[in-house]
């Protein structure tokens, strides 16, 4: 069964964007048992200049976003993916892979020289998301940036 989505830049602070932004957070809570996502990751992060949040749809409805943030010396102009998720019965139908590559796209457009993301062993189908779509694993993020202990770490250069 075939489906037709868009997917925008959104504020933020939109309904849209944060409802997927709070979907994401929902289910990471679920597979990991917790989250302390205010500790590490602010909304306004992923807000312009630097920060952006983009939004799939499927008539109207959002059913998956993503979001980049600046990490590390702002000179270096390196980002990092934030909150990549998809509708779960829409998953494995190009959603994830879409938003991937628009997200890339648009952090050329924004000036990042590379961007960085993690995921974890409650994720394995993200990790083979990022295996397919041209991210390299890496042992460390930059200096000065976050990543949770034992997490799985990707890189790619834009």
């Amino acid at each position: 069964m075939s489906f037709a989505f868009t997917t925008e830049e959104e504020p933020i602070t939109s309904s849209g964007a944060l409802s997927v932004y709070h979907a994401a957070i929902d289910e990471l809570t679920r597979r990991y048992g917790g989250s302390d996502e205010a500790t590490h990751l602010s909304v306004d992060e992923l807000l312009p200049p630097r920060g952006v949040f983009l939004v799939s749809r499927v008539d109207g409805h959002p059913v998956g976003g993503v979001g980049v943030r600046p990490i590390g010396a702002a000179s270096l102009n390196l980002g990092e993916v934030k909150r990549l998720w998809v509708r779960p019965d829409l998953r494995r139908r190009g959603v994830g892979s879409a938003l991937m590559r628009d997200v890339e796209r648009t952090a050329v457009r924004l000036g990042y020289a590379q961007l960085y993301l993690e995921t974890g062993y409650a994720q394995p189908e993200a990790v083979e998301l990022y295996q397919h779509s041209g991210w390299t694993p890496v042992e460390e993020f930059p200096a000065d940036a976050f990543s949770y202990p034992g997490a799985y770490r990707f890189r790619k250069v834009l």
